[in-house]
């Protein structure tokens, strides 16, 4: 799947795409997307619970004319990454960047801070200051909904949870 949110480096305000290679699975999702409404030419008649996450023309245009200045938008974002990766290093702060054997588009630029408290201290300096900054998203066995799901201790995730900051990523002009 492709996400075409709002935050994405390519968007159309919403929605995305499915990508497969499976012909029933694609037929599938088609059919639930678009309604789940069985084919006939006058009758509205409905053989499971649909939706309808169709991309409107429009949208998708919008999409098209992005994917026109992908290359543009992944420099743009790399060279910010960058930018972040030296200034952090200036601060002491890990800037999380890819793997040697990688190639990032940096869709979100996140930094690593020793602890929760100093996660915390600088989320309120930086929203302060005018600068949308946010931890990562809460542990999902923390949202009430999923609260007594199994889980083990998630102490690799937790780590993570206490010291992670996603700074702003937008391509620049």
């Amino acid at each position: 799947m492709v996400s075409f949110n709002g935050n994405k480096t390519v968007t159309c305000g919403g929605g995305g795409v499915i990508l497969t290679n499976d012909s029933d699975l694609a037929k599938t999702a088609k059919h639930i997307t678009t309604t789940a409404k069985i084919s006939h030419p006058y009758e509205y008649v409905h053989d499971r619970v649909g939706y309808n996450y169709r991309l409107p023309n429009i949208n998708a245009a919008l999409a098209c004319a992005q994917l026109e200045q992908l290359d543009f938008f992944i420099a743009n974002k790399r060279e910010l990454a960058k930018l972040y990766q030296e200034f952090f290093g200036q601060l002491d702060i890990t800037f999380f960047h890819e793997p040697e054997h990688a190639c990032s588009n940096y869709w979100l630029n996140t930094i690593i801070l020793s602890n929760r408290d100093k996660r915390d201290e600088f989320l309120k300096m930086t929203n302060k200051a005018g600068v949308m900054t946010r931890p990562a998203w809460r542990l999902l066995n923390k949202l009430e909904m999923y609260k007594d799901c199994q889980t083990d201790t998630l102490a690799n995730a937790q780590w993570f949870e206490d010291r992670i900051v996603n700074i702003p990523s937008s391509v620049r002009a």
